[in-house]
C-alpha cells in the first residue's frame, strides 16, 4: 500500500520530509507551530489534502498545553494560530477548509472549559485525518471505473499517498486500477521546477510495482500525437464553482494538448478542494515562489544567478478542457452545473 505521509504521534505531527525523497525516506516529528508553518511553506509536507490535515494538526501544536487565564485569551491564541498557519500557502483551499473546521469546532464548544475545548479540537483534527483515508478510497473507486485494461495514463506533479494521508487522489485512482488487476502503463511528467513527478510520483509507482515511465514535461504532446497516451489524471489545489481548476504549474499545458488530441482529461479531488465562493479560475489566488527554484535544480545552479525568473506554483485549467471531476461523492461531468449541488 502507499506510504503513510502524516500522522499524530505522542503530541507531535510525524511527516515524511518530502524534500529528501527519493534518495532518503526521512520521518520528521514537528512539535511547534513555527516548524509546521515552515514545513508547509518549504514543501516538506505538500499536496492539498495533506496540507489540510497538517493545518488541522498544526492548530493542536499552536494552542499547546499552556494555561490560558480565560476563554478570551484562548480564542485570541486560536485566531493567531489559524491566521499564521493560513499564511504558509495561499492557493490550496484544503488548508483553509481544515483551519475553518477547527475554528468552528472551537466555537461550538466555546462554553466548555478550555481543557474540554482542547479535547474536542484533537478529536476534530484526528477526524480530518481519518476521513481523508476514506475519501481517497471512495474517489479511487469512482475513478478506476474510467480506466480500461491496457490504458496508458499520463499524470502531472504528485497526487499520490504523499499528497494525502496515505493513498492519493489521481494516483489513488491508478492504485485502485492496479489492485483490480488492470494492465496499465503510467507516464509521469517530471514537473519542473521542483520535480515532484520525478522525485515523488515515480518513487510511489515504482514502490507499488506499477509500470511507470518518467518523461520530461515537454515530451507529453509528442507522446499524445503518437498515440502513446489515452487518458490523463491529475489532482487539484482549488476548484472554482464553474469547474475551473488550479493545479501544479504545467497542468494547463497538458490539458490543452489532451484536448487537441481528443484525450480525456480527468481531475480527481475531494469536496474540500472546491471553493464555491470563487466563480471562475481568474479569481483563484496563485502562489508565486522563489526564483531560486527555477535557477537551481536540487541546490545546483543551472542559470545565471542574476537572471530574472517567473515562478507561479500553479496554473488554472479552464473547465472547458476538463472531461470530468472525480470526487468522493461521484463523478461530475460538464457543464459542471452540479458542482454546487454535489458539494453541499
Amino acid at each position: 500500500m502507499p506510504v503513510a505521509t502524516i500522522d499524530w504521534v505522542k503530541n507531535a505531527v510525524r511527516i515524511i520530509d518530502q524534500t529528501k525523497l527519493p534518495n532518503k525516506t526521512v520521518y520528521k516529528d514537528i512539535k511547534d507551530i513555527k516548524s509546521m508553518q515552515r514545513a508547509i511553506k518549504r514543501l516538506e509536507v505538500r499536496g492539498a489534502p495533506a496540507i489540510g490535515v497538517a493545518g488541522a494538526l498544526g492548530v493542536l501544536l499552536g494552542i499547546g498545553d499552556r494555561d490560558y487565564k480565560d476563554h478570551v485569551a484562548f480564542k485570541k491564541r486560536l485566531d493567531y494560530v489559524i491566521s499564521y498557519l493560513g499564511s504558509s500557502r495561499p492557493t490550496a483551499v484544503n488548508l483553509f477548509w481544515a483551519l475553518e473546521r477547527m475554528r468552528k469546532c472551537a466555537k461550538t464548544n466555546a462554553r466548555r472549559p478550555v481543557s474540554e475545548i482542547r479535547k474536542a479540537l484533537l478529536k476534530e483534527a484526528l477526524a480530518v485525518l481519518r476521513e481523508d483515508r476514506i475519501i481517497c478510497r471512495k474517489m479511487a473507486g469512482y475513478g478506476a471505473s474510467l480506466i480500461k485494461d491496457g490504458d496508458a495514463i499520463l499524470t502531472h506533479c504528485n497526487a499520490g499517498g504523499l499528497a494525502t494521508v496515505d493513498y492519493g487522489t489521481a494516483l489513488g485512482v491508478i492504485f485502485k486500477a492496479h489492485e483490480d488487476r488492470k494492465r496499465i502503463k503510467v507516464f509521469a511528467d517530471e514537473t519542473r521546477p521542483l520535480l515532484q513527478g520525478a522525485r515523488l510520483t515515480a518513487w510511489e509507482l515504482v514502490r507499488e510495482k506499477i509500470d511507470v515511465t518518467l518523461i520530461c514535461d515537454n515530451m507529453a504532446a509528442s507522446l499524445m500525437a503518437n498515440g502513446k497516451i489515452n487518458k490523463v489524471f491529475v489532482g487539484a489545489d482549488r476548484i472554482a464553482s464553474n469547474g475551473d481548476t488550479a493545479n501544479k504549474i504545467g497542468t494547463y499545458n497538458v490539458a490543452v494538448c489532451a484536448h487537441y488530441h481528443s484525450i480525456p482529461f480527468y481531475v480527481v479531488a475531494p469536496v474540500a478542494t472546491f471553493d464555491i465562493s470563487i466563480k471562475k479560475g481568474d479569481d483563484i489566488p496563485i502562489e508565486e515562489r522563489s526564483g531560486d527554484e527555477v535557477r537551481k535544480i536540487l541546490g545546483r545552479d543551472i542559470a545565471p544567478r542574476q537572471v530574472k525568473t517567473y515562478n507561479p506554483a500553479f496554473d488554472v485549467t479552464p473547465h472547458g478542457l476538463i472531461s470530468a471531476i472525480i470526487t468522493e461523492r461521484g463523478i461530475i461531468r460538464p457543464p459542471f452545473s452540479a458542482i454546487r449541488h454535489i458539494i453541499k
